[in-house]
């Protein structure tokens, strides 16, 4: 249930953006339900405040005191280090970096009121990406869905167009794939992320890796 809506639906994984979004974890949700804040600040992720420590490309927590991010259905999962990006991020643009981070289990964070996507694994940030999400007419669904089905060449019956890196969510359709992350464009409910960060995602997720979508217009929480 994708590709791109208004524009081409073919992607060309260009780095097209000029409007800045927030950063990645910009919405963490905080045990004892304190406001978050863009994590690559180092303002308080945790009440009463925990001093992160910047090593390399990482901010770490201290052990015992990591903060929770509470996903749509009410389970918590603890955050053990985030990626310490330091710039705006554009449409277009990712990071990734999983180097001296264990094998441990992989979930998947998408904040559509902030455009974008983390992906976690043992508990540490390893990837971030600017995101297209639906429109109005035809909304991504929000909650907690496993992945169902993974196909690196993918070409959807809906609309003819080519889905590269297909991750399905939904039985009717709605999947991660490879998109032309731009201004101005949206998908059919699906979620687009950059060819290269969909080709990194991909080959790290497995089918019943859990994917928590978060709304988009309510407060991350």
């Amino acid at each position: 249930m994708s590709l791109t809506a208004k524009l081409s639906p073919r992607y060309l994984g260009q780095k097209l953006a000029r409007l800045a979004v927030p950063l990645a974890l910009a919405a963490a949700a905080i045990a004892g339900g304190a406001a978050a804040a863009h994590y690559y600040t180092k303002h308080h992720l945790t009440d009463p405040p925990v001093q992160v420590v910047e090593r390399g490309p990482r901010l770490w927590y201290p052990v015992g005191q990591y903060p929770a991010l509470t996903l749509p259905d009410g389970e918590r999962r603890a955050v053990k280090s985030v990626l310490n990006v330091r710039n705006t991020m554009h449409y277009g643009d990712y990071v990734w970096n999983e180097q001296h981070i264990p094998a441990g289990d992989i979930w998947v964070r998408i904040d559509l009121a902030r455009q974008l996507l983390s992906v976690f694994r043992d508990g540490h940030e390893i990837g971030s990406a600017v995101i297209l999400y639906g429109t109005d007419g035809k909304p991504t669904p929000t909650g907690v869905f496993p992945i169902l089905e993974k196909r690196e060449t993918h070409v959807s019956s809906l609309y003819d167009a080519s889905m590269p890196y297909m991750m399905r969510l939904t039985g009717d359709g709605v999947a991660i794939h490879a998109s032309n992350v731009r201004r101005g464009a949206a998908t059919h409910g699906c979620i687009g992320i950059p060819p290269s960060f969909a080709a990194l995602l991909f080959n790290v997720v497995s089918n019943g890796d859990k994917v928590a979508i978060l709304p988009p217009r309510e407060k991350s929480s």
